[in-house]
């Protein structure tokens, strides 16, 4: 599923590309994805001028001059991307030379807009979901409403996650994957991000507050920043908004490297792979504590 970064990838992508266009057409091709279109959706975009692209935690917000939100969720399969204005959907091959093809029956929301540009929303997994909205009303909307700080604002700092951590009777790695704590984190990117902190994920998230929590915040804005700059990670189904692929996969250091040695400087340890509520952990027991 699209982390954080690879959200913003997208977001960052589409904003040239749409933000002042008008959608001069919009085809729905099915009634739901994850959950049901709202009701009249196609009908209430169409017209509708951009305003602005934005990002809170893996939603992307697109505000429209109307005073509402269309909200996009990408789910495990998503893809945003624009064609007509140096996209490359429409021509089948997302990227030179990378063999990433569309299966265009699967382009489950299509916009045209007004200077010609196509702006699809292409799904095979149908996890993805939207939701239009008054802008009045998003402070309460049930997926935004509960949503703890952005980890690259100020307000992600080391007192804030002390505070937010104290007496919490859970492994960091959950800590830091709930909402709640803190918005956007995925898996992918909480395992670099322990890793670079020399943190264990199976340590307490009691113990964290202090000079632990200051590495925490330090890496967890480095490694999103490295990973916002690659284009984000091509795993399985992302793309970026022009049908390209990002490349921070290249770079990762512990997430899928199961038995191969620990890149840490000094560390001779290797890395082990585990399981925590469900999901992959990668992590060097030699050297994260």
């Amino acid at each position: 599923m699209p982390e954080l970064p690879e959200v913003e990838t997208v977001c960052r992508g589409l904003r040239p590309r749409i933000v002042g266009r008008a959608l001069a057409s919009v085809k729905q091709n099915r009634p739901d994805l994850r959950f049901p279109f709202p009701e009249r959706f196609a009908a209430r975009l169409e017209g509708r001028q951009i305003v602005s692209v934005e990002r809170r935690a893996k939603y992307i917000l697109i505000r429209l001059d109307d005073e509402s939100i269309w909200l996009v969720h990408l789910g495990m399969s998503g893809r945003f991307v624009v064609d007509g204005q140096g996209g490359a959907a429409r021509s089948g091959q997302a990227g030179a030379g990378n063999g990433w093809r569309f299966d265009h029956k699967h382009d489950h929301l299509v916009a045209r807009l007004d200077d010609g540009g196509i702006l699809i929303f292409n799904d095979p997994r149908r996890f993805g979901f939207m939701d239009l909205f008054p802008a009045s009303t998003m402070a309460e909307h049930p997926r935004l409403a509960e949503l703890g700080p952005e980890p690259l604002s100020d307000g992600f700092n080391p007192a804030y996650l002390g505070v937010a951590l104290k007496g919490k009777r859970t492994p960091i790695k959950a800590a830091l994957l709930d909402q709640e704590v803190v918005a956007g984190l995925g898996n992918i990117y909480v395992c670099e991000a322990l890793w670079r902190a020399s943190v264990s994920p199976r340590r307490m998230a009691s113990s964290i507050p202090g000079r632990r929590a200051a590495r925490l915040v330090e890496n967890v804005k480095s490694v999103l920043r490295d990973a916002i700059q690659a284009g984000g990670s091509s795993l399985r189904d992302f793309v970026q908004a022009s049908g390209e692929l990002g490349y921070f996969q290249h770079s990762w250091q512990v997430y899928d490297r199961e038995q191969e040695p620990c890149g840490f400087d000094g560390c001779s340890g290797r890395i082990r792979r585990i399981v925590q509520s469900g999901r992959s952990t990668f992590y060097c027991a030699k050297h994260q504590r």
